[in-house]
């Protein structure tokens, strides 16, 4: 498809006219329209098309349009109605009173279109560099980040369940592939065991028959993946994604003994960042925080931090899979804002995503990471009694450290962890720790065993003992208190643009949608400031109010 020369976007008379009498005290698509101009233009997205075919819908619309179906949680076919029908719509989007719309399905393929293009970015993009002409978001100001879960658009299955629909979806794929070859290699009791959907109320009760029959999936997932294997003449059956998906699962979920095909124990699973958890969707993760478990992914919201004489927007949106550590995303967020000019003076984040090399990383680019420090958990700290890494002396220079007796370390090695970075072994002599008077209270190392510490490098070590050094200052409390309300933040996105909960499947089509929702929660604030509504303060149970004096 190509883009028709790039229309002008300015609002008939007719339709401004029309709108003002329908809404005499004002509207948000209104407000923000005349507030901000035409959020996007075709030229933004001239690259997605060709020079030739079809004439395409004007994307600067669509995206418009895509911004406004999540504010208000459209399906495509409803969002298409709303260009027909609302009056407040055609204003934003700058059409005729008899313009008759477009079919839904367009907007299912301009969004594949932006995310084949990598342009998703350019639906919140669009919207912040508006803000900032016209002033809203300050520069190297104060910003939050804060995660949520966002649950997947799968059903969520037990072991037996998933073992069963992964060889049943496989089935599928080859009935639609090729079914002749499928009919001469199935077993006929296939029809029975895998025709239907695998349900919990199907499967057999008692431990010794679900263990049989996850072993008999086993088998005939095996039986299958052997048949397809063999078929030289259909290598086009071995690239099927629901084939391959099905491969990988069974090595993850099966292991064979002596030719006895069994489920694998919970000790013997992969971790579940590698686990397939769904035949559907490849991408989703099985993830548990505190008492919240659940299938999908992880979003994380960067937002400002202002006074009441600014709206407070959100800057950068992540998506990730369920099971990544937030700690690894502190230098990509801090990078995407980097790359909008948009990085703030200081980054207030929880604990999890503080440590020593994202303390040193944010100082680079001259960022305050502040938050929390995790404390330090040997047991040596907890104790109270025992002689923590806070007690021993570094000489970062010399490599060596000494310990409360004053006894110097023997031993400085340098590594690398595959999960922690660069680390630092330190080892004292045996000579010095075995007869030590307090060695009780040093180490509990096995008998003729020196004390050992672990390091991190010299900028990350020193990061966090400024970091907990800091959070022991009387206004660190009041510093901190700020991050509480990206709270606020979330709820919102929960309430308006569904945050927490995908709608299409795929880590890239979730991101788009959480961008559209990151884009639609901007434009509400800026017609509340607009109006001069203030912001909501945090709500209290009408118990907690009356007994909250008298506590």
């Amino acid at each position: 498809m190509s883009l028709r020369s790039m229309p002008e976007q300015t609002i008939p008379e007719e339709t401004a006219r029309v709108a003002r009498r329908a809404f005499p005290r004002g509207n948000r698509y209104l407000a923000v329209r005349d507030a901000l101009g035409p959020l996007f233009d075709d030229a933004r997205f001239a690259a997605l098309y060709s020079a030739r075919g079809r004439p395409a819908e004007s994307p600067w619309r669509l995206a418009l349009i895509c911004v406004f179906q999540a504010s208000e949680g459209l399906t495509d076919r409803q969002a298409a109605e709303a260009v027909q029908g609302r009056i407040e719509w055609k204003y934003a989007l700058g059409l005729d009173l008899a313009d008759e719309g477009f079919q839904f399905s367009v907007l299912g393929r301009f969004r594949d279109r932006l995310l084949a293009g990598t342009a998703e970015s350019a639906l919140l993009d669009a919207v912040l560099e508006h803000c900032k002409a016209h002033g809203y978001l300050p520069e190297r100001g104060r910003q939050r980040t804060d995660a949520t879960h966002v649950l997947g658009l799968v059903r969520t299955l037990n072991r037996l369940e998933r073992v069963g629909e992964m060889l049943r979806a496989a089935l599928t794929a080859l009935a639609t592939a090729d079914p002749a070859w499928l009919q001469g290699h199935s077993d006929p009791a296939w029809a029975e065991r895998y025709g239907r959907r695998v349900e919990e109320y199907r499967l057999p009760k008692g431990e010794a028959a679900r263990a049989a029959y996850g072993a008999q999936i086993g088998v005939d997932g095996l039986l299958l993946l052997a048949a397809v294997a063999d078929t030289d003449a259909l290598a086009a059956l071995r690239r099927l994604g629901a084939v391959e998906r099905l491969r990988q699962v069974w090595v993850q979920q099966y292991v064979v003994i002596d030719g006895a095909v069994r489920l694998r124990t919970v000790a013997e699973l992969p971790p579940s960042a590698a686990q397939i958890v769904s035949p559907y969707e490849e991408e989703v993760r099985f993830a548990t925080k505190r008492q919240t478990s659940w299938v999908g992914y992880k979003v994380h919201l960067t937002e400002t931090v202002t006074g009441p004489e600014q709206p407070q927007l959100i800057t950068q949106v992540t998506t990730t899979l369920a099971t990544t550590a937030d700690v690894t995303q502190v230098e990509p967020i801090q990078q995407a804002l980097a790359d909008a000019d948009l990085l703030p003076a200081e980054h207030v984040v929880d604990t999890a995503y503080l440590s020593g090399h994202t303390l040193t990383v944010s100082a680079a680019r001259g960022i305050e990471l502040l938050g929390p420090m995790y404390a330090d958990h040997q047991w040596q700290a907890k104790a109270g009694t025992g002689f923590a890494l806070a007690d021993v002396t570094i000489d970062w220079a010399a490599q060596t450290a000494t310990c409360p007796q004053g006894h110097e370390s023997r031993m400085w090695s340098p590594y690398t962890d595959a999960q922690r970075g660069p680390l630092i072994t330190v080892a004292f002599a045996a000579g010095d720790c075995v007869p030590c008077p307090v060695r009780d209270q040093c180490t509990r190392a096995v008998a003729g065993k020196p004390r050992q510490l672990t390091l991190r490098v010299q900028p990350d070590q020193q990061a966090i003992v400024a970091a907990r050094e800091r959070q022991q200052q009387p206004d660190f409390a009041a510093r901190y208190a700020a991050r509480a309300g990206i709270e606020g933040t979330l709820s919102q996105g929960v309430r308006t643009a569904g945050l927490r909960q995908a709608r299409y499947r795929g880590l890239a089509k979730t991101h788009l949608q959480e961008l559209a929702g990151a884009a639609a929660i901007n434009l509400r604030r800026i017609h509340a400031h607009l109006l001069g509504r203030p912001r909501a303060t945090t709500r209290r149970s009408p118990l907690r109010s009356l007994l909250a004096p008298a506590a």
